[in-house]
């Protein structure tokens, strides 16, 4: 038992928290991942110990294993035992280069993939009409969309595009910039916004993590070569698995 206390820390059960337990055991096992104390190729200890260490059933372990199989992040061979796959990847967005989602897991030699929540064509609330330079009487472009590495969820975004740039939803496949370039409405630069952010228990649900989770929350508002914007997006990324890098240099006056 002292040796699932060092590997996945002390019994959940000492603690009150409102999350699903099988959600923390995996939390407790993807830290022991992140951290090197589970390496790649290493067998997980046994349903028993697990359960027994950490003070909850052996269905909830279960549960929890064979959720994180499911992700790719641990393997199960028939008669050896849980292994351990390889850690989370973490991806890197470099804050001074303008790309779309597609483009940038494209690059990473990843396959970038859709769950459409939502497309249509609606007017736009007042602060997208603002932010739009709008009349209250034009029509947007509305995108909602899980975006999705590897089959591994990443972020919820919702993109608000005016319908002069972009009249039918349907024309956007894959990626929003590439159907944007197609009507010869491509932006060239962006404003972006970050701010920390706790996930909903709905949009947790959606990036397969446990509710209250960390997030990054960004605004961003992109712009044609003659200034006028032409895309107001919004969007929630995982904490766990994307780091947003700016490049800094010293100027001497």
């Amino acid at each position: 038992m002292n040796g699932i206390a060092s590997l996945l820390g002390p019994p959940l059960a000492d603690t009150y928290d409102p999350t699903p337990l099988y959600f923390r055991v995996q939390e407790r096992i993807l830290a022991a991942i992140e951290t090197d104390l589970l390496k790649p190729a290493e067998a997980l200890p046994g349903e028993r110990d697990i359960a027994e260490g950490l003070g909850i059933s052996r269905v909830t372990v279960r549960k929890a294993i064979a959720g994180l199989v499911e992700k790719g992040l641990l393997t199960q061979r028939q008669g050896s035992g849980t292994f351990v796959v390889g850690r989370r990847q973490r991806m890197e967005q470099r804050l001074s280069r303008l790309t779309s989602f597609t483009e940038d897991m494209r690059l990473r030699g990843l396959k970038p993939s859709t769950h459409w929540l939502n497309r249509d064509v609606s007017l736009p609330t007042p602060d997208e009409a603002m932010r739009l330079s709008l009349s209250p009487s034009e029509t947007v472009v509305r995108l909602k969309r899980l975006r999705i590495a590897n089959d591994v969820p990443m972020a919820i975004e919702t993109a608000v595009i005016p319908s002069r740039y972009l009249p039918k939803p349907e024309a956007v496949v894959a990626s929003l910039y590439d159907a944007l370039e197609a009507n010869g409405c491509l932006p060239v630069r962006a404003l972006q916004r970050l701010r920390a952010a706790i996930l909903t228990p709905a949009e947790a649900a959606l990036l397969e993590v446990p509710p209250g989770s960390p997030a990054l929350a960004i605004d961003r508002m992109s712009y044609l070569e003659n200034g006028a914007p032409v895309e107001f997006t919004r969007s929630t990324y995982r904490g766990d698995t994307y780091d947003f890098v700016a490049e800094l240099n010293l100027r001497r006056e």
